[in-house]
């Protein structure tokens, strides 16, 4: 997919410092993500094999030869009736937000997982305070499942978990609608 001036298009194993970077950013100045340490260059690489091997998105947007975000979805849960529910995850550098990449991101990482025939995603949004996150999701058909109370606890304060979710597809990767949804939930045209 590309946008005005970025390309989404999947992670090469040259690209993962520069996502290394972006997430090093959430895990040390936010509660975006309750990892407390920054993850090594080598637990990205075992990532993208991870991934690989299950046939899972990961991908990047990149613009003039620079990552401004990555997302992948991985496995839901790691126990086997799990297996056709995904979780997906989505981070910008901080000065590539309000761009629409989130969104292409989002798009086409949910497109993959309806191609390979999964059934459903889930989100799982920490409750940083702002909604942006929950509204890119909502935009693309998830809704509520839940909220999970205080279960995280990060730079000094206690942290919920907002769950959603949205159909991908019956399971059997006959496609997918990822256009962004209207009031009634339904795609928008």
């Amino acid at each position: 997919m590309t946008l005005p001036s970025a390309t989404v298009r999947p992670v090469r194993r040259a690209d993962l410092a520069a996502v290394a970077g972006i997430y090093e950013h959430y895990v040390l100045h936010s509660v975006a993500t309750f990892d407390e340490t920054p993850r090594p260059a080598e637990e990205w690489e075992a990532k993208l094999d991870e991934l690989a091997v299950r046939g899972l998105p990961f991908l990047v947007a990149e613009e003039a030869g620079q990552v401004l975000g990555f997302a992948y979805a991985g496995p839901w849960r790691p126990k086997p009736a799990y297996r056709h529910t995904v979780e997906d995850t989505v981070y910008l550098a901080p000065d590539a937000t309000g761009r629409g990449l989130g969104g292409a991101l989002l798009a086409e990482v949910i497109d993959a997982c309806a191609r390979a025939g999964f059934r459903r995603m889930i989100a799982v949004i920490a409750d940083t305070g702002s909604d942006a996150s929950a509204a890119l999701h909502r935009r693309f058909g998830f809704t509520d499942a839940g909220r999970l109370t205080a279960v995280g606890h990060k730079h000094g304060r206690w942290i919920d978990t907002l769950l959603l979710q949205r159909s991908l597809s019956d399971g059997s990767a006959t496609g997918s609608t990822t256009r962004p949804a209207g009031p009634d939930g339904t795609p928008e045209d």
